[in-house]
């Protein structure tokens, strides 16, 4: 039974190190999408939406 026991405590630390792994990717690539890759369509868009608000 204690063999048992280790190799669930062993699967237990692996998944939580997978998913720990899977979520700072998550929010790296999260983050990846807010830089200033594209500023031409930021500047439309900003012109756009007061475009809206003014008429």
């Amino acid at each position: 039974m204690a063999f048992f026991t280790s190799v669930i405590r062993s699967l237990q630390t692996l998944v939580v190190a997978l998913g720990a792994g899977l979520a700072v990717w998550g929010v790296i690539n999260h983050l990846e999408g807010y830089g200033n890759d594209n500023q031409v369509q930021m500047l439309m868009y900003g012109k756009e939406a007061s475009n809206q608000n003014n008429g």
